[in-house]
């Protein structure tokens, strides 16, 4: 039974530890997260991105699948099945879909544009019992080969659309998507803090966690932070592990081949990642 991520980060917020969004790609990915979620007793947040929903055929597929995994696992942890950086066509597909939670990211729009949208979100996402997440000053990382520093979020415009009813809010820190590059300046701390003064209570949320120093991690926490998104960390642990295995020619031994064989180090690699991530945001036991 998927749950809306609006109690878990009320939780999290109080309790000064935050909740991993993990995102999901296929069965091997959002196996692993839940079996550690589970584990671990942790609430968790699937992320999905509209290029992996696509890739999974749909978010008609996606939400059958988590459902079906939840119930066949025996999942008891809360789970949210959450949009990552989603268009305003995006979010009504999945509202439609069944998701839990949904990102509107308008941070690409002017800010009256960003406004109008996050609303009229915000009204239908209240009605069903969804969270929704919105985003101020866009988050950097590599897009087409083009790499952003990573813009700091106007607090003012935070205010603006925390004030619409949003469950929670990603604003830019200087963070950014990817591997960190060697010359990052680092989380901006007084944006964080600055941003935090103007929405008080609202739960925060940090795009871009893979990289980013355990120190900087457990300080945006204590400043308001109760989701941290992690992907590409997953990616290359899956990667690196894949290879392995490949490279060592354990794919030609046995049955080696078998796709269940094959990707088994990998799905171990997830479970790895995810276990050391939620023990540093703190919510294992928390579920």
């Amino acid at each position: 039974m998927l749950v809306s991520a609006k109690e878990m980060l009320n939780k999290a917020r109080e309790g000064k530890y935050a909740v991993g969004q993990f995102n999901i790609n296929n069965l091997e990915w959002t196996k692993a997260i839940l079996l550690t979620a589970q584990e671990l007793n942790s609430p968790v947040i699937l992320g999905v991105s509209e290029g992996a929903g696509k890739y999974m055929t749909g978010y008609d597929t996606v939400v059958g699948m988590v459902e079906g995994m939840i119930k066949g696992l025996n999942i008891t942890v809360p789970v949210a099945l959450h949009l990552d950086h989603g268009s305003f066509e995006g979010a009504k597909a999945c509202i439609n879909a069944g998701f839990s939670s949904i990102m509107f990211d308008g941070s690409h729009y002017p800010i009256e544009e960003n406004i109008e949208k996050t609303k009229a979100l915000v009204n239908a996402c209240d009605v069903l019992g969804i969270s929704i997440e919105a985003e101020v000053g866009s988050i950097g990382g590599e897009e087409d080969g083009v790499v952003g520093a990573g813009e700091c979020a106007d607090p003012d415009e935070c205010k603006a659309i925390a004030d619409l009813g949003v469950t929670m809010l990603a604003a830019g820190i200087g963070n950014i998507h990817g591997k960190y590059p060697e010359n990052w300046a680092g989380l901006s701390f007084e944006t964080l803090e600055a941003v935090k003064n103007k929405v008080g209570d609202m739960p925060l949320v940090l795009h871009g966690g893979t990289g980013i120093p355990e120190d900087m991690i457990k300080k945006a926490i204590s400043l308001g932070v109760a989701k941290i998104n992690v992907n590409t960390e997953c990616q290359l642990a899956f990667a690196a592990a894949t290879r392995e295995y490949v490279e060592a020619g354990k794919d030609q031994q046995g049955k080696g081949f078998d796709p269940r064989k094959l990707l088994a180090p990998g799905f171990e690699a997830i479970k790895a990642t995810v276990k050391e991530k939620m023990e540093l945001f703190g919510s294992v036991g928390k579920a």
